[in-house]
């Protein structure tokens, strides 16, 4: 049986799929303009450091692709510029436990002013302050999926009240309606959600006007997911707290207000971004691409 050529971007990659059988990997330069010969019977593309902006090349070289595998979770920025037929696989519950992480060390920091005791430090000062805590505090999570489940698992146990939002209701999930009628309790809202025309903007002045006062965004999503000109309005009222992994624009100019904006934090789309995440990421691109082969080998009976 002819095995299905991969084009993988680096040479870990030819060992990541080494388990996965009838899968012959080829490498290829993403910052090349062409491609080795046998690309022309690719049928996956491993899309790591590839700007899909100008992946129009690339296409045009492969007239048997029939998937891209990407290493983020998600796949808007790919969805409209594949070629038709093509489906765009995302590195799903590779990041999930990553983001998850990053957002409850932010909501610990903030919940007990490590800022303002890292200032103390600086200045020599030993001086004790009272500060809140993660035990009894309600969180909303917008976002049923692998993030969400990983932030539901890790905030309960610091005696947190955790409600996942999803599209719609199901056993420990509430739908978009039921969250936002239940917005105005929460202390802290996560954004763990893909960006699509039912997300993007979702918190807009409304939604930042039904908050609790004291209450902290997190967004961890997609810098599109929030109205930046009404977070900026809220957070210099000092009325809500504003935690940011992700930001329109993006990547954040220098010279933009949100780097200054009281109660807001700033991190560059590093959530996700641990030691391990080329491990995982490759493990999520070995476990697609095998249930690709084994679809595509599947003899449908007539």
């Amino acid at each position: 049986m002819t095995p299905i050529v991969v084009l993988v971007p680096e040479e870990r990659g030819v060992s990541a799929l080494a388990g996965v059988p009838d899968v012959r990997s080829v490498v290829y330069d993403p910052e090349g303009r062409r491609l080795p010969d046998i690309a022309r019977e690719a049928e996956v593309l491993v899309a790591h450091r590839l700007d899909p902006a100008d992946a129009g090349h690339l296409f045009a070289q492969l007239p048997r692709l029939r998937m891209v595998q990407l290493f983020s979770s998600g796949i808007e920025r790919w969805a409209d510029v594949v070629p038709d037929g093509v489906r765009v696989s995302n590195a799903d519950r590779a990041h999930g436990g990553a983001v998850a992480e990053w957002a409850v060390a932010q909501l610990l920091a903030h919940v007990r002013d490590l800022a303002g005791y890292r200032t103390k430090q600086q200045e020599r000062r030993w001086e004790a302050h009272p500060t809140g805590t993660l035990c009894g505090k309600r969180v909303l999570v917008f976002g049923a999926g692998d993030i969400g489940e990983n932030l539901r698992r890790r905030l309960e146990p610091f005696g947190c009240t955790v409600t996942l939002v999803g599209r719609t209701t199901r056993t420990g999930v509430v739908d978009h309606a039921q969250a936002r009628a239940e917005l105005g309790d929460q202390d802290a809202v996560i954004l763990a959600l893909p960006l699509d025309d039912t997300t993007v903007r979702l918190v807009d002045a409304e939604f930042l006007a039904t908050m609790k006062d004291g209450a902290v965004l997190v967004n961890a999503g997609r810098g599109e997911l929030v109205d930046t000109a009404a977070l900026l309005a809220v957070v210099r009222e000092r009325r809500v707290y504003a935690i940011l992994d992700v930001t329109d624009p993006e990547p954040l100019p220098a010279d933009h207000d949100l780097w200054s904006a009281p109660g807001v934090v700033v991190t560059p789309h590093a959530a996700g971004i641990t030691a391990d995440v080329r491990d995982r990421c490759w493990a999520a691109a070995a476990r697609k691409i095998a249930a690709y082969v084994d679809e595509s080998r599947t003899v449908v009976s007539p």
